[in-house]
């Protein structure tokens, strides 16, 4: 009897198993899927890109020689972008006045409809001085973001007085001082992460 109620019991967990299995190759794959239709790149190339600030037009080639970060989101964002945006600053803060003028911070819209440059300046300045708002048009913000592998997508929020909310990939990525995307950093890295970084990228020749 004790023999055939183990038996029994392994053999319940093997069927288990085996829908464990079957259940999550789907949603893995599935999440690919969703991944594809984001644009959601594997191995992004970066490179350069020209869009607009409150300063006037800018391109990611004028700041050759400084380490730069770059994030996408929006200003409606209600949570993810002002948590990231905030460990930026904090690390900001934690470097040298020398090291912080070799670096920049780039936050670009994937909202242009109601991210105006003004509105992205308010919005940076909030969390820090150092970091610039960047827009375009539609094309122009989704050519940079495929680039970086940066994926987002429009949520339509019928009961919303917002009327629709952007759904967004959250890395910061990390430009070293010739131009080349060298790090994807993911959401909500420790700032003393960042200024690591920062400070590796600042030493390279």
């Amino acid at each position: 009897m004790l023999k055939r109620g183990l038996s029994i019991v392994v053999l319940l967990l093997c069927l288990l198993l085996a829908w464990l299995i079957w259940y999550w190759q789907p949603t893995q794959d599935a999440n690919q899927g969703q991944h594809r239709q984001l644009g959601l790149v594997a191995e992004p190339a970066g490179g350069n890109f020209r869009l607009n600030s409150w300063r006037g037009p800018l391109s990611l080639s004028d700041l050759r020689g400084k380490v730069v970060l770059i994030y996408f989101g929006y200003t409606w964002c209600p949570d993810i972008c002002p948590t990231n945006l905030a460990i930026i600053s904090l690390a900001l803060k934690q470097l040298t006045e020398s090291e912080r003028k070799s670096v920049q911070v780039l936050f670009i819209s994937v909202d242009p409809e109601r991210d105006s440059v003004e509105r992205l300046r308010t919005f940076a300045d909030y969390f820090n001085p150092d970091i610039l708002g960047l827009t375009g048009n539609e094309a122009e913000i989704a050519e940079v973001a495929a680039r970086y592998g940066a994926a987002y997508q429009r949520s339509e929020q019928s009961t919303s007085a917002m009327g629709y909310m952007v759904d967004h990939s959250s890395y910061t990525y990390v430009v070293d001082r010739a131009g080349h995307l060298v790090e994807s950093l993911e959401h909500a890295t420790p700032a003393d992460r960042l200024v690591e970084v920062i400070r590796m990228h600042l030493g390279d020749d």
